[in-house]
């Protein structure tokens, strides 16, 4: 076993309660600053790739989801008619980025005839953390009730999701919505990708470059960590980790099959030649072993 894995077995064998690391030890294994030297090369040539897709797609943008003026919506729609309709959610450790960097998932789905929904959301510490998921909730219920006008098959609707999306989209599995309205089926969602995602925001109380913003405590963390709530949507759930991430990342996508194994049936993907960043742009690049799976999901 690595010295990383080993330092890594800490936070596996922590309470709720206790240590969950270093703070190098945390900014090693949650900074994808520290992970990937070449990050903001990676922000730079998503933006540019997000604007040309935007003009070979003509989407339709901006659409408002809620009332917040985060609250708004990039929908690109694949040329067939009641088509599967793929959501995803960006990452940014809920602090940084938007849907308009994020265009360029969308291409390589549309041309396989699904259509792509990308969200905004507000950023922390603006917006706290509970407040994103109700954001997504609310985001979720609103292409589901207009998946007729868009012409999207209201049966067949995918949550996807990276980093900080992905602990969006496990808690996306973890609603219950025929709470959050009477009227929507148990499960709203057909299936989820959850790509590079934290489930048990525990040991982020405890990391300087996140802490902060987040302001979590030890139970408020929990209270919003899928890792540790019921499963409401009982769907298949592929989960990916880029092959070059560091072992924390590893262990959040291994916490939640261990809690929920019903929705986990395929083991992890480790996406080879990938790192934190990379692994997203995997998830949109046809041939890609993660794009193909995430493909037969919506088949």
């Amino acid at each position: 076993m690595s010295s990383i894995d080993r330092a890594a077995n800490v936070t596996s064998m922590c309470k709720a309660d206790e240590f969950f690391g270093t703070i190098d030890f945390l900014d090693r294994q949650y900074n994808p600053r520290t992970q990937v030297p070449d990050f903001a090369d990676y922000f730079t040539r998503w933006k540019a790739s997000a604007r040309v897709s935007r003009e070979l797609l003509h989407g339709r943008l901006d659409l408002a989801y809620g009332a917040a003026p985060s609250e708004k919506l990039d929908f690109f729609a694949a040329d067939e008619a009641d088509t599967p309709l793929l959501v995803f959610i960006h990452g940014g450790y809920w602090r940084a980025l938007d849907k308009a960097d994020f265009s360029w998932i969308a291409p390589a789905y549309a041309a396989a005839g699904v259509s792509v929904a990308v969200l905004n959301y507000g950023l922390a510490p603006g917006t706290p953390i509970p407040e994103i998921v109700e954001q997504v909730r609310r985001a979720s219920v609103w292409l589901y009730q207009n998946a007729p006008s868009l012409g999207v098959d209201r049966r067949r609707i995918a949550c996807s999701g990276h980093s900080a999306g992905g602990h969006l989209t496990g808690m996306m599995l973890a609603t219950d919505w025929t709470r959050v309205a009477p009227q929507l089926p148990a499960h709203l969602f057909a299936a989820a990708v959850a790509i590079s995602g934290v489930f048990d925001l525990g040991p982020l109380t405890q990391a300087e470059f996140l802490r902060h913003d987040l302001r979590l405590d030890v139970a408020s963390a929990r209270a919003i960590s899928p890792a540790f709530l019921p499963l409401r949507n009982d769907v298949a759930l592929l989960r990916a980790v880029g092959a070059d991430e560091s072992a924390e990342f590893h262990r959040q996508s291994k916490l939640l099959a261990e809690h929920w194994p019903s929705v986990c049936t395929s083991d992890l993907m480790d996406v080879s030649g990938c790192n934190h960043l990379s692994v997203c742009e995997a998830f949109a690049t046809k041939g890609n072993p993660l794009f193909e799976a995430t493909l037969a999901l919506l088949a």
